[in-house]
């Protein structure tokens, strides 16, 4: 007959809930086992020794306690029960009962995986972008706010072309513009730009306006600008600086330079501000904005005398807000100082003779409305200036008062 299988439990197990649990995995083991008949004296005496003890042994109440139970991933059939501080190893497999350590006691953590995994943030979450978020290249700008240049980015290789449409009937009486359809009926200036990407830094621009009228007709303007700062759903601030000559009749002759820097900000999601101050030289070169003599009949020689201003400088603010992530509101105003473009007007004495002269100038101000789709963008737009290049921008060339606009618009597109 083959020996029967017994076990044999530290006595401070055997006190505990977990010699319950042993006993209870060692019988499930035994019974997994061929087991002979046991003769029935040997079967007598064991039923009558297990009443012997439970009549001579008292009922012990023990306390529920908290049971941890690991399996090893490891090794199959061992099990780790934890309870009251003791780790007890049970493998099955060999039939092994033994204490492997006595943890201090201290009520075991369990892990709240609902909790958990509610809290940790998901690599998809921490990557979700806002619809306002955008790369460098990508600003929810144009390169004009209305008049103001901004410091949009110009990547590599790529050609951006602007196109400026300003038509000259006012809008105020509205009685009279209402008419001619606001306005678009008039006459208007329609100029065009393209700059190219040399790199991702440095780019080129060439832009032509048939603006004509006293001291300036036909201009072209070629510049190169450098952008020291992109911006981005990272960098809130962008910087570019541009150098540019104008000259007039198709770039032959009376040339005005520029030196300008261009600063964006953004502010939260939605607002974004802008400032280009810039250096006009030789903007009024060679007298041309001056009154001469032989413009008045008889010959005013007092104009020999009335000087304008040959340089000047000009400090752009403007703000365009996101109104939704495609639809943005724009606004910008251009203070002047030194040479202001406007108009000149005769001071009359007796006999109708020029005795002096007075000059009106006005700020350029405009605001607008910006759609923008995909590398397509377009501003319906309202200021009181037609003249757009960087010398003439912050002027209106029809003196109108800034509460005097005229409707025009603004398109961009990149290929």
């Amino acid at each position: 007959m083959k020996n029967s299988f017994a076990f044999h439990l530290p006595l401070s197990v055997q006190n505990t809930s977990i010699g319950l649990i042993l006993s209870i995995v060692m019988v499930v083991g035994t019974q997994a086992q061929t087991v002979e008949k046991i003769p029935e004296p040997i079967a007598e005496n064991a039923k009558t020794t297990a009443t012997a003890k439970t009549t001579a042994t008292p009922a012990i109440s023990v306390a529920p306690a908290k049971i941890k139970v690991t399996f090893d991933e490891k090794e199959p059939g061992v099990v780790f029960v934890e309870s009251n501080g003791e780790r007890i190893r049970v493998d099955t497999s060999k039939r092994l009962v033994e204490q492997v350590a006595v943890l201090a006691e201290q009520p075991i953590p369990t892990l709240d995986t609902t909790a958990t995994a509610a809290k940790a943030p998901t690599p998809a979450q921490d990557d979700e972008e806002s619809p306002y978020d955008f790369h460098t290249g990508d600003e929810p700008y144009d390169f004009r706010v209305v008049n103001v240049p901004t410091a949009k980015h110009v990547p590599k290789g790529t050609w951006n072309m602007t196109f400026t449409h300003r038509f000259s009937q006012q809008l105020h009486p509205l009685s009279e513009s209402g008419r001619n359809l606001l306005g678009l009926d008039s006459f208007g200036i329609a100029s065009f730009g393209m700059t190219y990407g040399i790199t991702d830094k440095l780019y080129v621009s060439a832009y032509r306006s048939p603006l004509c009228r006293k001291g300036l007709c036909r201009t072209i303007e070629i510049g190169l600008g450098y952008n020291w700062i992109a911006q981005n759903k990272k960098s809130p601030i962008a910087l570019t600086t541009y150098a540019s000559v104008e000259g007039n009749d198709n770039f032959t002759e009376e040339y005005t330079y520029n030196l300008q820097a261009m600063l964006s900000a953004r502010l939260g999601k939605r607002v974004f501000l802008f400032f280009s101050p810039a250096i006009h030289i030789n903007s009024n070169g060679q007298r041309r904005f001056n009154p001469r003599p032989n413009d008045f009949f008889p010959p005013a020689t007092v104009a020999n005398t009335f000087e304008l201003p040959t340089h000047g400088a000009s400090f752009g603010f403007g703000a365009s807000v996101m109104i939704t992530p495609n639809v943005a509101a724009l606004f910008d105003f251009v203070p002047r100082t030194g040479f202001k473009m406007g108009s000149v007007r005769s001071i009359l004495g007796p006999n109708f003779t020029v005795v002096g002269f007075k000059t009106e100038s006005h700020p350029s101000m405009g605001f607008g409305i910006q759609r923008t789709v995909g590398q397509h963008s377009f501003a319906l737009t309202f200021s009181n200036t037609q003249a757009t290049t960087t010398s003439r921008y912050n002027s209106s060339n029809l003196t109108l008062k800034p509460h005097r606009m005229i409707i025009g618009f603004n398109l961009s597109r990149r290929f």
